[in-house]
């Protein structure tokens, strides 16, 4: 049975940490051992990483955040008018919820109160997300710390019968997948929906080059600073013997693929040891950790990918001086 939040009361769930503690583990070794090492983008995000995720958004070079921050003022008001309400809002990937917060606030203006569930693997970016909420009246709060999937299938298990959800996905975090992964992902999303719900999607457009580079590699190093973080995480985690010093964050445009990679390179041979995990890494000069992609898009290919997954694009809004859009699709009524 779906179990509704208490009104007026934020809880947080923080009864998923041993299972990302384990996975964690065991995502890094498998990462490490294949011939191009890598290790998945979701880590980034402990204490520090979010900490320093937050101050990235705020940097002169990364246009993204403040270019939603912009379509959601714009949007925000017409957003309940292609949905009907009341309406259920989860956010996969809330951080701290500033964002959200806009479209939050005129739901609440328009329905007595808007239970919200925050879906973050980070419990410090979880309790700054409570924080934003409890300024905003009528929202009840529910941070589940989890990732992505695993969030989004605790809220289907929580729904109860006829509510009406909005899903929310910000920050074009969906170009972290390929374009096939991608796919799989929104296809997934779509399989816990029902007739009448909806999603709010972030998607970072395609610009030029040298544009993006200096989104990921700023000239105050608080990229690189993120990006090496995961390594401190493993140190810290898993007793490894990183030294920091000894790689260089790295990062690049791919333009067959429309993405950005981020890698952390070996500036010298080097042989790590993971004491956890009873394992040694053995790095080349020039070897490089793969540690995220940021896939860009173009207008002409949203809409098909909406459809491929099961949606109807309902309608979307672009922001010019950063080319960003925000897009709202809905899962069809039946009939």
């Amino acid at each position: 049975m779906a179990t509704p939040l208490t009104p007026g009361r934020a809880r947080l769930n923080l009864g998923m940490r041993p299972a990302l503690d384990s996975r964690f583990a065991r995502d890094v070794r498998e990462g490490l051992s294949k011939p191009q090492k890598e290790l998945p983008a979701k880590y980034f995000y402990d204490a520090v990483g979010s900490a320093l995720f937050e101050a990235i958004t705020r940097l002169p070079e990364y246009g993204l955040t403040r270019a939603e921050e912009r379509l959601l003022w714009k949007s925000a008001r017409e957003i309940p008018d292609h949905l009907t309400l009341p309406l259920t809002v989860a956010e996969l990937g809330s951080g701290s919820g500033r964002k959200t917060g806009l479209v939050l606030e005129t739901l609440c203006a328009r329905q007595r109160e808007t239970p919200y569930y925050a879906i973050d693997a980070s419990p410090a970016a979880l309790e700054r997300c409570r924080a934003t909420m409890s300024a905003i009246a009528g929202v009840r709060f529910c941070g589940i710390a989890s990732f992505y999937e695993e969030g989004l299938e605790e809220v289907t298990r929580r729904r109860l019968p006829g509510q009406r959800l909005l899903l929310i996905f910000l920050g074009s975090n969906l170009g972290n997948f390929d374009r096939a992964q991608a796919h799989a992902f929104l296809a997934g999303l779509r399989s816990h929906l029902v007739p009448g719900d909806a999603l709010l999607l972030g998607t970072d457009l395609v610009k030029p080059a040298a544009t993006l580079v200096e989104a990921y590699d700023d000239a105050a190093g608080v990229t690189a600073a993120f990006n090496l973080n995961l390594l401190n995480r493993i140190n810290r985690e898993l007793d490894a013997n990183f030294d920091l010093r000894s790689f260089r964050h790295l990062a690049r445009w791919c333009p067959e693929q429309r993405r950005i990679e981020m890698h952390l390179l070996s500036l010298v041979p080097q042989r790590v040891t993971i004491g956890k995990l009873g394992y040694t890494v053995v790095f080349e000069q020039g070897e490089t950790i793969w540690t995220e992609s940021s896939h860009k898009f173009t207008l002409e290919e949203l809409p098909r990918m909406a459809a491929s997954a099961g949606f109807v694009p309902v309608t979307h809004w672009v922001d010019e001086g950063w080319p960003f859009a925000e897009n709202l699709w809905a899962v069809p009524e039946a009939g």
